[in-house]
């Protein structure tokens, strides 16, 4: 059985977008040349790849099957060509990475700078996920390496994981606050006042979804586009509410400044561990596994100036040991 690598990519943009004229169109082709070689491609396969209607496109189970073999194949193909590009270098090539909130907008931001300081031809993708999808992505090769946060201890299955560093989720008050007088509370406990919240990130679905595993609604008053922004605004006065976020994120802002208070949750998923995971570290591009070294080695030294207690170990952790990954896991 002979694939063509072309017919591979224009399956790829046809299952991506669900449509034959957009999909088309991603692959530099008329919708009439892209539908001959998709049932060209159906023939070879003899299965049927996609159902079609009048809303567009939709993988049937061969489809799906295919669409895991062709992201294997052509992101293998893609760090052959890279290699070769480099050989022994670092300095050139192309990755992909899937992560939570916190490490898109506190972990990268400052290891891509230093990564891609001397490094000005890699071009690194980045894409949030929730949790399962990060997982997801780098099993079926969608993504090269998953950087995520969850409530430790975790087990990365048939994926190979570096524990990089630890931190938790706090409940932020403005100074004055009462519940700011608190030392601990139960996230429970907080769900009577309103919430600031971070717009359309895995962070806040996750802490939605643990008010909803309450039977409670978490009521938002104000959802903003960052952490920062959330501080600022909490930080505005007691009339406009509270919120959940990393507590390394928000004791960098009241060093700043930010008239904020912290108070610790009891619950067990406040406490985080944040690993870095991918299929096989030697079958990465070389500037990829450059990356991973630079981000564990970075995150070390930060961690060793001052890190929080690190999550339970399964030992220590409630009845059943790990707990199964929540659907929506915060970064």
């Amino acid at each position: 059985m002979h694939f063509d690598l072309a017919d591979l990519r224009l399956f790829l943009h046809l299952a991506e977008r669900k449509n034959l004229t957009r999909g088309a169109s991603a692959a530099s082709l008329s919708p009439a040349a892209a539908s001959s070689r998709l049932k060209a491609l159906e023939n070879q396969l003899n299965a049927r790849l996609f159902y079609r209607d009048s809303r567009g496109l939709a993988l049937t189970h061969a489809g799906e099957m295919l669409q895991r073999h062709a992201r294997a194949i052509l992101r293998q193909v893609e760090h052959v060509r890279n290699d070769f590009m480099a050989l022994s270098s670092d300095s050139v090539g192309h990755f992909r990475i899937f992560a939570n909130t916190t490490p898109i907008t506190e972990t990268l931001p400052p290891v891509l700078a230093a990564f891609m300081k001397d490094r000005p031809s890699v071009t690194v993708d980045i894409q949030e996920r929730n949790t399962r999808e990060v997982v997801r992505g780098v099993l079926d090769s969608a993504a090269d390496i998953g950087v995520l946060s969850v409530p430790g201890p975790f087990d990365a299955g048939d994926l190979q994981s570096r524990l990089f560093t630890t931190d938790r989720l706090v409940l932020v008050v403005p100074k004055g606050h009462p519940l700011g007088e608190r030392g601990t509370l139960s996230f429970e406990e907080c769900l009577n006042v309103p919430h600031v919240g971070f717009r359309e990130s895995t962070l806040q679905s996750y802490i939605t979804e643990q008010a909803s595993l309450l039977n409670r609604k978490l009521t938002m008053k104000v959802l903003m586009s960052s952490y920062e922004t959330m501080c600022s605004m909490i930080a505005v006065g007691i009339g406009i509410g509270v919120g959940v976020l990393p507590e390394s994120c928000v004791t960098r802002y009241i060093r700043a400044g930010m008239p904020l208070q912290v108070v610790q949750l009891s619950d067990a998923w406040s406490l985080r561990e944040r690993h870095i995971i991918y299929r096989d570290l030697d079958a990465l591009p070389l500037c990829a596994r450059a990356f991973v070294d630079t981000l564990v080695g970075m995150q070390a030294s930060a961690q060793s100036n001052g890190a929080p207690p690190r999550p339970p170990t399964a030992s220590e952790a409630p009845e059943g040991g790990v707990a199964p990954l929540p659907t929506h896991t915060a970064g």
